[in-house]
């Protein structure tokens, strides 16, 4: 039987937040196959501990925390730093979304830890990784924004309205951080996470199926499309939200 080999180190480190499980995860691990070093957060240490056994604590080290704790933040970019001697890239992808519903009656407390953990964590990660590394050596930043914030949605408008906001922040950024960072976001539809299951469990069949190709995402699915932002194939691109959905906006305007 043949052994399979790990891959040989690129030379590059990453941080990926939020990444025990689902999305980040499946980031996580498509940048450790392709040999990069990896730093993940997330707030529930045992499943953060778990998460580095299963890619390889040789390549991954975990930083537990909450991505609005400013002293989390800081911590995760110096553990990065002390680990690995740099940070090429961060994809920020740790988010909440407490609440459905409309936005008329929204408890604007609820609203302020929305957009503090959507928005502002992810612009706090960005001035971090750019102090620390990537303002003298370059690399690349992708936030994991939401096909919500491309238009109304009505059921998570809160939590759209946020996304919209970070994938104006990834153009803001974007022009700020060149020529030597470049900054892009992702917008998935629905992936099969436990974060998302409110939106397909016990009727998965019936969601898949608005879906032109037939199937809702896998982590794996955002994992590769990140992994190819944060790559040299992607040299060219920045300030860009690349729409990851199974065809779902081909539907829009149909009937």
């Amino acid at each position: 039987m043949t052994s399979v080999q790990p891959p040989e180190p690129s030379g590059r480190a990453a941080i990926v937040t939020g990444a025990s499980r689902g999305i980040g995860y499946g980031v996580a691990e498509a940048l450790v196959a392709r040999g990069d070093r990896v730093c993940i957060t997330g707030r529930d240490e045992d499943a953060l501990r778990a998460a580095v056994e299963r890619l390889g604590a040789d390549r991954v080290i975990g930083v537990p925390g909450r991505a609005h704790d400013e002293d989390h933040r800081a911590h995760a970019v110096e553990r990065t730093m002390e680990a690995f001697g740099r940070v090429d890239f961060l994809v920020n992808n740790a988010g909440t979304n407490p609440v459905f519903g409309p936005v008329a009656d929204l408890d604007l407390n609820v609203a302020r830890k929305v957009f503090e953990i959507n928005v502002v964590s992810a612009l706090g990660f960005a001035q971090r990784t750019w102090h620390a590394w990537q303002k003298e050596n370059g690399g690349a930043i992708v936030n994991i924004a939401s096909v919500a914030g491309l238009s109304p949605s009505p059921s998570i408008a809160a939590y759209g309205v946020s996304k919209a906001a970070l994938i104006n922040l990834t153009a803001q950024l974007a022009h700020e951080f060149a020529p030597g960072v470049r900054v892009n976001a992702i917008a998935p539809a629905v992936v099969k996470t436990r974060f998302a299951a409110a939106l397909y469990e016990g009727r998965e069949e019936e969601a898949a199926a608005a879906y032109p190709l037939g199937r809702l995402g896998a982590p794996s699915d955002i994992g590769g499309a990140a992994a190819f932002l944060t790559s040299a194939q992607a040299d060219w691109i920045t300030g860009q939200t690349l729409v990851v959905d199974g065809g779902i906006f081909l539907n829009a305007g149909v009937g």
